[in-house]
């Protein structure tokens, strides 16, 4: 799944891409997971120039000249590509022609990526946000038992961190993804802090080094720790790892535990 540094990649992408163009014609093909009708779309996209392309959390957002968004989850195998006059592309769930003639498919062989009109806005603050601070993380950590790895993904806390980059984010920190929340002691929510920025801000820059032009996928193969072929980090040590919730944790014993 994409998760921030990939979307903030992509929106940028887009945004230069589409922005300024017309909406022709919009066309839900799969609404099995949205609640919007095909009809709402076309009411609120046809006719309408696209505004802006920006990125909320995990997901992209597309604001048109009359104030609406639609918002895109593109789940786990949600894919974006362009297409001329006619869109060819297999298991589409929403495209949109352009009054240039040219278009954009979201596509998804499992049918789950998600399009939603005027997405609720979320109090939880972005990875990447001014209001994520050592003071508001001290306040959630404290607050709670549970590990804090689920507490880096929960998009109910902090919005745009999935599980590859948390456990990036973990071993930068070095703090094991296993540690109970209340029990890590506040100089290492700042370091934990400081990880959270400086990874993702530099998994951007490699992504757009390596794939400038991506409107879709996740690049990974230079994250340090979140990576199948490799076997130790990048300073020697053993990786580790665990499947937990439906997800694999990879970590190293450089990172401390705290429980």
């Amino acid at each position: 799944m994409p998760e921030l540094p990939d979307l903030q990649v992509i929106s940028r992408n887009l945004d230069k891409k589409i922005s300024g163009k017309t909406v022709e014609k919009i066309t839900l093909v799969n609404a099995k997971r949205t609640k919007d009708t095909a009809a709402a779309f076309r009411k609120a996209a046809e006719g309408q120039a696209i505004t802006k392309v920006y990125r909320e959390g995990k997901e992209l957002r597309l604001q048109f000249a009359n104030g609406r968004v639609l918002g895109l989850h593109l789940m786990l195998h949600g894919q974006l590509a362009f297409f001329d006059k006619k869109n060819e592309h297999k298991h589409t769930i929403i495209e949109w022609l352009f009054d240039d003639q040219t278009g954009l498919a979201l596509t998804d062989y499992q049918g789950l990526a998600t399009p939603t009109l005027d997405p609720q806005e979320s109090e939880a603050p972005d990875a990447l946000s001014k209001s994520l601070t050592a003071s508001f993380l001290e306040k959630k950590l404290s607050a709670t038992r549970a590990t804090i790895k689920s507490l880096l993904t929960d998009q109910h806390i902090i919005r745009g961190i999935g599980n590859a980059y948390a456990d990036e984010i973990l071993w930068h920190a070095r703090i094991s993804p296993f540690s109970v929340c209340n029990k890590i002691p506040p100089n290492k929510i700042k370091d934990l802090l400081r990880s959270i920025r400086t990874v993702l801000e530099h998994a951007e820059k490699e992504i757009r080094k390596e794939h400038p032009g991506i409107i879709s996928g996740e690049i990974r193969d230079f994250l340090a720790i979140h990576q199948p072929r490799k076997t130790h980090s990048p300073t020697g040590a053993p990786i580790l790892h665990k499947k937990a919730g439906g997800g694999k944790t990879y970590y190293t014993e450089e990172q401390e535990l705290f429980s």
